[in-house]
């Protein structure tokens, strides 16, 4: 279970409208903001996804959970027209396992950033 992740951003207002419209398909929404940060969240309170401009930080990936198959699809076609860059279709990926359903994009930044269910189909 992930607590929160934190992704280095070169320009927070830039990735706040990627992600606004990247993470939409999984029910994340902006829900915190501050000068150098933001945080996304499924429910009210605590953001467990932060963007921040701290070059310290570096690059990260990220898995977000997904409800089914159908969802980590949409996140990649919402990701894709919000700006991204494919970095893996999606797709069964057996080599994890014989349900682990993924797709990964490259966010603007260079964070790789995935969404995946462990349904079956």
């Amino acid at each position: 279970m992930i607590d929160h992740v934190t992704a280095n951003v070169t320009d927070v207002e830039r990735a706040k409208r990627f992600y606004s419209e990247a993470l939409a398909p999984l029910g994340y929404t902006l829900q915190m903001e501050f000068p150098e940060a933001a945080g996304f969240g499924s429910g009210e309170g605590i953001p467990n996804f932060w963007i921040g401009s701290n070059a310290g930080r570096g690059a990260t990936h990220v898995a977000f959970t997904a409800a089914d198959r159908g969802t980590v699809d949409a996140f990649h076609e919402a990701a894709l027209a919000a700006g991204a860059e494919d970095n893996g279709a999606p797709g069964v990926r057996e080599h994890y396992h014989q349900n682990y359903y993924a797709a990964f994009v490259h966010d603007p930044d260079g964070n790789n950033i995935e969404a995946v269910t462990h349904r079956p189909e």
